[in-house]
Formats: structure tokens, sequence, C-alpha cells
């Protein structure tokens, strides 16, 4: 951005004075006080779903008892919000790529505060996993264009920093509701309305936030609106855009949905979905149900202890996958955390039949690994696929994820009553070999290349 003869934008952000180069990318752009505003208007849909989704996972130690659930209710709550991001990311990343992004955008987040809100009056759960879904609906859109959005905006030497600390936000929404639900829920028999409830706070906020974020550029140059593409690079890029070269790369024929399983697309959607769903069912699944795998390895009378040693080490290594991705190629990070996951779990699956001390190392250093590679989710995908299939492409493999996150979530507590821990964490063991191998075989690298090129 230029020092002098600024004026003022829509939503804050100064405007540039039009005086760059001609022809300049955008990927020579420094960074800018709106590139780190689009950023973190972003972080609500991360730190919402982190929130919820730790809340629910403490919730639930209290609505079990007094609502009389069984495992199959308590995985089916677990997993609802889950279920809901696969409709929200599909349907709203599609609606995103052929309406425009901001609309959705902003919307999305009007229903999460409003089911949010609703939590508080529940009756029964049948009401509570009707709202929980609604909830995922709306995170699921946020999932999808949030951050298309910031690929979109950020130039490609702070792309892979700037989309990796979206997956940081979800780490503190997790600690954040681990912490704070802990201590809300031992106040009374109905506080869990309390603790559910506040998430309608963050959504409240990010949703006045929102208000006048522009369109995406590209989306605007891949729909032939030039003029409109130039005006807002204009105003929030300070003219670094150079919109006709984008749009001289524009594709030969209108995109469609079938694209992705197509020759082109295939192997790219593929590796989408199995390096995203081998990541995130043990982490969902693990991380939902939390205390109760605290007291299966052993912690019977110190369950809060371990996991709050978890969760500092959660977020610490969310922090750590910020230097990785800056550093390390994205095939290295996703292969070898794969390798190092799946060893460290082997030994937590040892449970209370091992040392303490061991299980409960090898544990840290699961989470520590797992937290820091789970950056690559926002990474990854909106690397993969073109302007006019971005935010569609972000939504399927997102959508696909929460297929798997919310089978293995659901079968969990299942699981454990009928197999025990040794079993069921060997099965989370096996989903991810089957993600190292299918990383090791099919990750491109895309870390040095630009949105046009990845694609």
């Amino acid at each position: 951005m230029h020092a002098t003869n600024l004026t003022t934008s829509p939503i804050g952000e100064p405007l540039g004075d039009g005086r760059s180069p001609p022809g300049r990318d955008r990927d020579d752009e420094p960074l800018s006080r709106f590139h780190i505003k689009i950023t973190a208007l972003t972080f609500g849909a991360n730190f919402s779903d982190g929130y919820a989704l730790g809340s629910i996972g403490i919730a639930l130690t209290a609505i079990a008892p007094q609502m009389g659930l069984g495992p199959a209710w308590q995985g089916v709550l677990g997993a609802s919000m889950l279920i809901g991001i696969f409709f929200g990311s599909i349907i709203l990343g599609w609606l995103g790529d052929k309406f425009g992004r901001k609309r959705v955008y902003l919307l999305d987040f009007l229903l999460i505060a409003v089911a949010s809100a609703a939590q508080f009056f529940v009756d029964g759960p049948v009401m509570l996993l009707v709202l929980r879904l609604l909830i995922g609906f709306g995170v699921g859109a946020d999932y999808a264009l949030g951050p298309t959005l910031v690929a979109e905006f950020v130039p490609r030497r702070f792309r892979g920093g700037m989309l990796a600390s979206l997956t940081v936000m979800w780490t503190v929404g997790y600690v954040v509701a681990y912490f704070v639900g802990t201590y809300i829920v031992q106040i009374s028999d109905d506080s869990w309305r309390w603790l559910l409830a506040s998430g309608t706070i963050p959504a409240v906020l990010v949703l006045l936030l929102r208000i006048g974020t522009p369109e995406s550029p590209r989306w605007l140059i891949s729909k032939g609106r030039l003029a409109e593409a130039r005006e807002i690079a204009a105003t929030y890029l300070g003219g670094h855009l150079d919109v006709e070269q984008i749009a001289s790369k524009g594709p030969e024929s209108p995109a469609r949905y079938r694209d992705f399983f197509g020759r082109k697309y295939r192997r790219r959607t593929a590796f989408g979905m199995l390096f995203f769903n081998c990541q995130v069912i043990p982490y969902f699944a693990i991380y939902t149900f939390l205390p109760v795998l605290m007291v299966k390895i052993g912690l019977d009378d110190r369950e809060f202890l371990g996991g709050a040693i978890l969760n500092v080490f959660l977020l610490l290594g969310g922090i750590a996958g910020l230097w990785w991705v800056a550093r390390m190629s994205r095939r290295t990070l996703l292969i070898s955390s794969f390798a190092v996951m799946a060893a460290t779990l082997s030994i937590v699956a040892i449970g209370p039949n091992g040392p303490l001390p061991l299980v409960l190392g090898a544990f840290v250093v699961f989470t520590f690994v797992m937290s820091g590679a789970s950056n690559l989710e926002q990474v990854y995908p909106p690397e993969l696929f073109p302007t006019e299939l971005r935010g569609s492409g972000v939504g399927l493999l997102n959508g696909a994820s929460r297929i798997g996150s919310a089978a293995g979530t659901f079968l969990l507590p299942i699981a454990l009553s009928s197999f025990g821990l040794t079993a069921t964490i060997m099965g989370l063991v096996v989903v991810l070999v089957i993600g190292l191998v299918s990383s090791a075989l099919m990750a491109p690298e895309t870390a040095h290349l630009s949105l046009e090129d990845c694609a």
C-alpha cells in the first residue's frame, strides 16, 4: 500500500493511489492491512467450529445423564454439526461459484448466530440435533468460501501462512471451549445451556464485522465482469492485480461440477478427499470425546489434567504448523506427519496396559503433530482447483471430509463400548496409514505456484 494520497474504503481500509506499476502481478504485492483483515474475518468459522465441537463434547457429559442418552444418541449429537457442514460446504460452495462469494460469506453467520442462541431453549435431543445441523450448515458454507476468498485476495508468498492460520483459530476455539466448558458445566445442572448458547457471541461479532466485504475480483473476472474487478483491485489491492492477464488465462469452456470427476481434475479430487478424510476422522473422533478417552487410558481421577495437557499441545502444534507450512513443502509435511501420527497413535492404543508416561507422552506427540499438519486442510484445497471451480471444490472436499469425520465421531463411543480402547484406536491408525500411502502416491506440490498455475 502507498503511504500518500489515500482515501478510505467502505470497510475502513485505505485505498491505493493508483500509481502501482501497470501489469504488476498481485503475487508480487506486499501484505497489507486489507489482506490481514480478510483473513481475520475468516477466522470466525474456524473459531466457531472449534468452539462448537469442543463445547458439545463437554456439554454431553451433563446432557447425557440428564436426558438419559445412550452411546448412539451421544454419537449422533457429537457428529450432527459435521453432517451439517457436509451439506453446507457442498451446496453453498456451489452457490458461491455461481452467484458470488460475498453474499453467502455474510449470511451464513446470521444462521450460525440464530441457531447458536436457540440452543439455550432446547427441550430434548431432537431439537438439539436440528440446531446443531443448522450451525454446521452455516459453518460449512464458510469453510467453502472463507479459504477461497483468502486465497483469491492474498499474495502467493503469504498465501500458505494466512490459510494455515485459519486452522490455528479452530484450535483456539476448541481449547477455549474445553477450559470454559469444564468450568461452566460444574455450576448447575442446566449450565450446559449457557455453554452451547455462548457460541452466539463470536458469531454476532463476525457477522457485524463482515458487512462491506468486497466480492472476489478473481470470481468477477471468471464471470467476465472485468470493470468491477478492476475497481475492487484498485480500491483494495492498490492496483497490483493484473485483471487482463488473469482474464487471458480463463477456461476455454464453462466449468461444470462434473469436471471434478473428469480426466483433468479427478486425481486431485481423489487426493483431496483422501488426505482430508484421513486427517479429520481421527482428529474429530478423538477430540470430540477426549474426556472419555482420558478415562479409558487410565486417568480416571485426573482426566481434566490429562485433557488440559493435550489441549495445550494442541494449540502449540497449531502454531508450530504455521512455521512448517512456511518452511516445508506441502508433500513433505503431509507425508511425514501421517507417518508420525500413525506411529504415536499405535502406542496410545496400548492404553492402561502400558506405562502411563509412555502412553500419555505418545498422545502428546500425536496431538502436537496432528494439530500442526491439519493446517494443510485450509491450504491445499484452494490450490487444487481453478477460480471458476474453487468455491465448489473447497466445498466438495470439506463436505466429503465431514462424511468421514461424522461417521468416525458417531462410531467412536459405540466402538469403545463394544470393542474396547485398543481395537478402536487401531482402527484410527489404519485410517492414518491409508492417508500416508495415498499422499505418497498422489499429493502434488503447490507451495510456490500462483493460483492459476496450481490448477
